[in-house]
């Protein structure tokens, strides 16, 4: 490739095999001189699929929740497309060591953030220049393209882009084309960040994309991003840590790419750099995902985002174009199908290996506790094909999740087993090991996640392998119980998000339940706190009484017991004023700033994806019109609050709270609240260490730094069970904390606490940051006038995939009261 190619790739193609037209021609206008819809780059791709069929292959593989088409384009020889299955098929044979594959498989995704949009506009060059100029790079080459991850939020920057800019474009970085508002386009629908959801899979762009994913598996992956405007181009060898599995080769691998993009970058005086911030550690990358199915899996950066528009000025004085980012990420896409072609036997020789070569510390994981949090994680487990099993009794002996040190558990017909010694093997231990290792502090993401403690369970890690029976059940299938037309009541265990769907449907049905702020046993059985009772007489008013709570409990497979008597055999009756009726709560929450996307989006689908329960959105920019007495809670995602509300809004917050107002802040918003004007939560002080004005060395500040931080680690805390707030938990909770910000105890209300023991679990924190946070607290309630506010220092909604901590909030909205 020379600089001459590079340039010829912008002008009309005028040799073809086909006679294909180039994205310019078809579209209508020169690439890169406008941002391109995302219907448009569909009917592009499907140009492609119906004027070379023997070459090209189109499928749709889901719907975004806007309803945009989610596109996977193969290219490749006429042979080997007509021959796509059979290549798939010995491929995946080369997981269990019994293919002879050929193939390079290399997939190429593009614009997972909706506002780094270049990549999309690349992709249609790759392949254009695939069918023609570069078509020898397919004769030993599958290439999957994925030209567009994220649908809804490229549509949502190119709309806003195409609806501001001037005519024909502003290079001055301060004009309204090069600054995107609050809800900006690097997000899915629900705002979240897809390129953190490839393991846990909240979303169905990620759903959809895994399933395909693993029945590919392919050798090599690259996901297209985009960085700063003032940042040079960034591809392969990635930074450290890298996790231990990544072996020796994927890491050789890496340098070889780079070494060959650096050569066209080197000709035509790019800047580039590698070995620098993006790392392959936590496991939910579009890099790291596929680094642990045994790819290359690697992250490539073009500086721009959604600042960059159709061209801005860089703070060197440059003018950066997307025609310009256009050809960055086409050289980097074609060079890296280049060199999969030139290397394929190795590729193969390689991916055999992955799978076949393990030697983990932990052969087997063995797993206990609540049976709807096991069904979560064994939903989880299959969408990623990996295996798990019922194991004979017995007991299992390792490391125990719950002491931090070796220890014993025993072993029933409900435990479950999932062992390394699996396809999945290398991804197991990744998202099961107790405490990643960390060959570098200095990290990208979080540092913990591992899924016993994310889910709640009860864990072993043994050295030994476990026999298990296969289970590839997602669900307990439990029946609904016994639902007698004669009783006096129906009750219904509080232990899990299942239980807390069941109660949100039931309201929502409006069927009246009560709730116990006592235990009680009743005809043998025991019922802890938050237990839910739904009474005939409660609900005498509804004809379709019986029919539809059965119909409900059945949807959910909750197991509902009849009762003849509200008389107990020990605890509080069910006329007592510790059995209360649950409201059904008008739940607002706030939007726009100072609230952050990302934990707004989190909260936004928890309610309509999980909970399946009524939200209003009131924005930021109206909400002092807004009359807070039409609802009962008012929930304040995280975000950067400093500063941000007003004394006029506080006054009216805790004048709504005071007359019975429940107020749920988290993380951030806290900021906004607290202090001598707000409510009595107060950050928690720690005495400075005069040693430390000591002058330290420049080169040292990065290092110095992260003794204050806390880089998305695990602690154990300690549970009030007996507040509303920790209904359904025990005395332990496993909490994962991003930060060192801290609280000191409320008075009372103090549900979930970290003592004076802050040494994480698992995942890193400084030692200054652990001093921070030792005696402070995590959830807790403060009672005002008639109402509450809810503290949630800790975000137990994070990402969607932190299992263990969404019954809190859902205590929060119905067991508080």
């Amino acid at each position: 490739m020379t600089r001459i190619l590079l340039l010829s790739f912008f002008l009309f193609s005028i040799v073809s095999t086909a006679q294909l037209q180039s994205p310019s021609e078809f579209l209508g206008y020169e690439l890169g001189t406008e941002f391109t819809r995302h219907h448009e780059v569909v009917d592009y791709y499907e140009y492609l699929a119906k004027e070379a069929p023997d070459r090209v292959k189109l499928t749709v593989y889901g719907q975004t929740n806007e309803r945009r088409p989610l596109l996977l384009v193969y290219v490749s020889s006429a042979e080997n497309i007509s021959n796509l299955e059979s290549i798939r098929q010995e491929h995946l044979k080369d997981t269990e060591g019994t293919g002879n594959s050929s193939k390079a498989i290399v997939w190429l995704s593009y614009n997972v953030h909706g506002n780094e949009s270049v990549s999309t506009e690349a992709s249609m060059q790759t392949i254009f220049d695939l069918l023609t100029s570069k078509s020898s790079y397919l004769e030993n080459t599958v290439v999957i393209m994925d030209p567009c991850i994220n649908p809804d939020g490229r549509d949502r920057y190119s709309n806003w882009y195409n609806q501001y800019k001037n005519a024909p474009y502003q290079v001055d970085p301060n004009s309204k084309e090069h600054n995107e508002g609050w809800w900006n386009g690097r997000s899915n629908h629900y705002m979240f960040d897809l390129n953190r959801d490839w393991a846990w899979l909240t979303q169905v762009e990620s759903q959809n994309r895994i399933k395909v994913y693993n029945e590919w598996l392919p050798h090599v992956h690259v996901d297209f991003h985009e960085q700063g405007v003032d940042n040079p181009y960034y591809f392969a060898p990635a930074a450290e840590p890298y996790h231990e599995v990544i072996t020796n080769f994927q890491r050789d691998f890496q340098v070889t790419l780079g070494k060959n993009h650096a050569k066209y970058f080197d000709a035509n005086g790019w800047f580039y750099f590698t070995k620098e911030i993006f790392d392959l550690f936590y496991p939910s990358y579009g890099d790291t995902y596929p680094t642990y199915n045994g790819a290359i899996g690697m992250t490539y950066e073009q500086g721009g985002s959604g600042r960059g528009g159709l061209g801005v000025i860089t703070k060197i004085g440059d003018t950066l174009t997307l025609k310009d980012r256009i050809a960055h990420h086409y050289t980097t896409g074609l060079s890296t199908i280049e060199v999969s072609s030139n290397n394929s036997d190795k590729l193969n020789t390689e991916f055999r290996k992955f799978y076949k070569n393990r030697s983990f510390k932990y052969k087997s994981y063995v797993l206990n506790g609540n049976s709807d949090k096991m069904d979560a994680l064994k939903a989880l487990l299959n969408k990623h094909k990996i295996k798990f099993g019922s194991p004979s009794k017995g007991s299992a002996k390792g490391f125990n999740y719950a002491t931090g040190s070796n220890g014993s558990a025993a072993i029933s017909d409900n435990s479950l087993v999932v062992s390394t010694n699996q396809t999945k093997g290398t991804l197991v231990k990744v998202l099961f090991e107790p405490n990643a290792k960390l060959s570098d502090s200095l990290t990208y993401d979080i540092t913990a996640w591992s899924l016993p403690y994310a889910y709640g369970l009860d864990a072993i890690a043994s050295t030994s392998q476990i026999n298990a029976q296969p289970d590839n059940k997602s669900v307990s299938q439990a029946n609904h119980g016994d639902i007698r037309q004669d009783a006096y009541a129906y009750m219904s265990e509080w232990k899990s998000m299942k239980n807390a769907r069941f109660l949100a449907e039931l309201l929502t049905a409006g069927i009246r339940v009560r709730n116990t702020h006592y235990p009680f046993t009743l005809d043998g059985k025991s019922y802890q706190r938050g237990s839910l009772i739904i009474t005939k007489a409660d609900n005498k008013h509804k004809n379709d009484f019986i029919p539809k709570l059965t119909e409900i409990a059945a949807k959910h497979y909750v197991k509902l017991q009849s009762t003849p008597t509200g008389f107990v055999d020990s605890g509080k009756d069910f006329g007592s004023s510790y059995v209360q009726m649950i409201t059904k709560p008008k739940v607002a929450i706030l939007s726009g700033k100072p609230t952050s996307t990302l934990r707004f989006g989190e909260i936004w689908h928890f309610f309509e994806q999980q909970l399946h329960y009524p939200l209003t959105v009131i924005d930021s920019d109206y909400w002092g019109k807004v009359d807070l007495n039409d609802y009962q809670i008012l929930i304040l995602p995280g975000g950067n609050y400093n500063n941000a509300i007003s004394e006029n809004q506080l006054k009216k917050l805790k004048e709504w709270v005071k007359s019975g107002g429940k107020l749920i802040a988290m993380g951030g918003s806290i900021n906004g609240i607290d202090g001598e004007k707000g409510f009595s939560i107060k950050k928690k002080e720690i005495p400075k260490d005069s040693t430390k004005n000591k002058p330290k060395p420049h080169k040292n500040t990065q290092r110095e730094r992260i003794k204050n931080a806390i880089t998305g680690a695990i602690f154990k805390t300690k549970v009030d069970n007996t507040h509303p707030l920790g209904y359904g938990y025990g005395t332990d909770y496993f909490t994962l904390k991003l930060g060192s910000e801290s609280y000191d105890y409320l008075k009372n209300g103090n549900a979930v606490y970290l003592e004076s023991n802050t040494k994480p679990v698992s995942g890193f924190a400084g030692s200054d940051a652990q001093k921070k946070v030792g005696n402070s607290l995590v959830f807790g309630v403060e009672s005002f006038g008639k109402g509450q506010v809810i503290y949630m220092v800790d975000n137990p909604l994070f990402r969607g995939f932190w299992e263990n901590g969404k019954l809190f909030f859902a205590n929060a909205l119905f067991m508080v009261d």
